[in-house]
């Protein structure tokens, strides 16, 4: 199974604004930090906001947030957001049912335990798991300098 590039660039903007707390994020600063378009980020954001994900706000001072703790969205709730269908073989569509094995298909149940294995996997981490796995995400994400070499002495 293969993840959009919308669900790729929504968990990063998750990340982006987990490590940016408690600050509002810009779409400009983080299309620049990903190098990725600004219009791109927009249209990813509306399901995103749909879901109670992240929280806007407009005008001069605004900006983009989580909706919730970082430790409280999962990846799974991202995914669920952004990904259009999960069928991983044409037996998951709703047009299947001329198929003469549809209800005692081995592939079909090998591959709905594997999706949901899948699922399993995503709803053990959570946005601020993958934010403090990586110490130095705030300089990589232009977010702040790099500290001098010698500043753990």
């Amino acid at each position: 199974m293969r993840l959009t590039k919308q669900t790729n660039y929504a968990v990063r903007i998750m990340m982006y604004c987990a490590a940016n707390d408690p600050n509002l994020s810009r779409i400009p600063e983080i299309a620049r930090a990903y190098n990725v378009s600004e219009l791109f980020l927009f249209k990813i954001l509306q399901p995103l906001h749909k879901a109670g994900l992240v929280e806007t706000l407009r005008g001069r001072n605004g900006g983009v947030r989580l909706g919730r703790a970082a430790d409280k969205i999962t990846l799974l709730d991202v995914v669920r957001v952004t990904e259009e269908n999960f069928s991983m073989a044409e037996c998951f569509d709703d047009g299947a049912a001329d198929c003469p094995l549809i209800d005692s298909c081995g592939l079909n149940s090998a591959l709905r335990r594997a999706l949901n294995a899948f699922f399993d996997v995503l709803s053990e981490y959570t946005i601020d798991d993958l934010v403090k796995a990586r110490p130095q995400i705030n300089f990589l994400l232009g977010l702040e300098e790099m500290p001098p070499a010698n500043a753990a002495a």
